[in-house]
């Protein structure tokens, strides 16, 4: 057996246990089940308070009332393909749709005090301490309008103090 095997590229074990099933053995993984009516009108039934739930909300509905019914549970990929199916499936979220307007990077403008950018940065000291330095730019010709500096932290009212008024 080994031999054959080697030759025709597969494992000894598998060929072991394909040698060792009856012959009237069917592979029922690969067989789907035809009959989905009763799984079908279980669903409308259901979908009928909820028809904004999508596969999953369906499935979680139907787990619960099985389970109260004690019935045996349906696989969540069978639930889907089941709605897929017969048109049960929401409708697919429309995307957003692209902004017109073209981003070409340029953030300078034609005149000042129009635009403003602020940034900050901090250093070490000699002493260890940090310097936390915040400053506004003008975007038109790069003018450090004010900055502030500090060894504390800086806040948002301090950067927000930076630009003109």
């Amino acid at each position: 057996m080994k031999t054959v095997c080697e030759v025709l590229g597969v494992s000894r074990s598998n060929l072991a246990v394909k040698s060792k099933r009856p012959a009237d053995w069917v592979d029922r993984r690969k067989m789907p089940v035809l009959d989905d009516t009763a799984l079908v009108a279980e669903l409308h039934e259901l979908l009928g308070d909820a028809p904004t739930y999508g596969y999953r909300g369906a499935w979680a509905l139907l787990r619960r009332s099985r389970d109260m019914l004690a019935q045996p549970r349906v696989n969540a990929k069978r639930v889907y393909r089941v709605m897929r199916r017969h048109g049960l499936l929401l409708e697919h979220r429309p995307r957003h749709a692209s902004s017109t307007r073209r981003h070409d990077g340029k953030v300078a403008v034609d005149s000042s005090n129009m635009r403003w950018c602020s940034d900050g940065f901090e250093f070490r000291c000699d002493a260890g301490v940090p310097l936390r330095v915040v400053f506004a730019l003008d975007c038109c010709d790069r003018e450090a309008m004010s900055w502030a500096a500090s060894t504390g932290g800086y806040t948002g009212d301090m950067v927000r103090g930076l630009a003109p008024a």
